[in-house]
């Protein structure tokens, strides 16, 4: 909030200085998000040349900064979205690039989001420019509910039906679609499926029922394994199916660290990948080039998904409703035919 001038200087002089009306002075000083970037650092260094004394809510209004922008996870499965996840570390890193090209700061909140006060809490006036949510877990009714707030925010995550805020991520049905489909090319015909119960694996899962259909295969429940996004979890799940004896030569796994976790049990029990059984992932990390055998996968552009969550926040009356990005097959040893 605006504390007033010192004597020296007032609002209608900020605002003659400046070009714009008293209002808008006012809001600039408060944060207000119909304010442009542009317009609040201009009449930020007006204030701070002249003395006229204002609390910014903004991370550090003394070196001009664009804004600062607060990253939380969501509670998934009770517990918090695990930050070392190497998927997340690189998102982080390609959202932590483009504020520093927007001359932003960003902070990692150590709190988690688990309700719709936690929401509201992380998203308060005063907090940050505004906050990005790393994936909605269970919280899409509660993001819903928040949209109708004066929050700034944004989510990385599926586009839901029914959804009323703004989001970024993948298309993961044709991401699914396109790693299973390039798996029954190369001729196998019993294919699993690795994936969570969050709506990113279970869009992705929907890609993989839509190609099996159109590949002729048949989709078999035994194929379906519900796992963690965790390699441990995938490596343990695969072992079990094994030794129970179910057959299949191909896998589609929801995540990359998942992939290599299956291709760690299968090759275990003595099998070969791609020789036996051939195995595609999603995320493209990379840990996925640097594996033996190379993981063939589905790419998610992290670079160009951090341009778009700080642009979100910074830019949020160009960047309305939702941000789909496109996937890309990327073949390698895994599965290279």
């Amino acid at each position: 909030m605006t504390n007033g001038g010192n004597g020296k200087i007032t609002l209608d002089d900020l605002a003659r200085l400046a070009g714009v009306s008293a209002s808008t002075v006012s809001r600039a000083l408060n944060d207000h998000r119909l304010i442009s970037t542009g317009t609040k650092q201009k009449i930020w260094a007006l204030a701070r040349e002249h003395g006229y004394h204002f609390k910014s809510s903004f991370g550090r209004p003394s070196t001009g900064a664009a804004g600062s922008i607060s990253i939380v996870t969501p509670y998934n499965r009770g517990r918090p979205l695990p930050l070392s996840h190497p998927f997340f570390l690189e998102l982080l890193a390609s959202i932590g690039e483009a504020a520093r090209a927007r001359d932003c700061d960003f902070t990692v909140s150590h709190a988690a989001a688990a309700t719709l006060d936690d929401l509201k809490q992380a998203t308060q006036p005063g907090a940050s420019s505004g906050v990005i949510f790393l994936g909605q877990a269970s919280l899409h009714d509660a993001f819903n509910q928040l949209a109708d707030t004066k929050a700034r925010f944004v989510v990385w995550g599926a586009h839901l039906p029914g959804q009323r805020y703004r989001s970024v991520g993948s298309d993961n049905v044709v991401g699914g679609r396109r790693a299973t489909a390039h798996i029954a090319r190369s001729g196998r015909k019993r294919i699993l499926f690795l994936g969570g119960s969050d709506p990113e694996a279970a869009q992705r899962r929907r890609g993989y029922a839509e190609a099996l259909a159109a590949s002729n295969l048949e989709m078999d429940q035994s194929l379906i394994l519900q796992v963690e996004f965790e390699l441990e979890s995938a490596e343990t799940s695969v072992a079990q199916l094994i030794e129970r004896g179910v057959k299949f030569d191909g896998v589609f796994a929801a995540s990359d660290l998942m992939a290599l976790g299956a291709i760690k049990a299968i090759r275990r029990a003595g099998l070969s990948v791609p020789d036996d059984v051939s195995v595609v992932g999603y995320d493209d990390m990379l840990l996925a080039r640097l594996s033996t055998p190379t993981l063939t996968t589905i790419r998610q552009d992290t670079a160009e998904a951090g341009r778009l969550l700080v642009a979100s926040i910074l830019d949020p009356d160009l960047f309305r409703g939702r941000g789909v990005l496109p996937t890309e097959l990327i073949v390698r040893e895994s599965c290279g035919s």
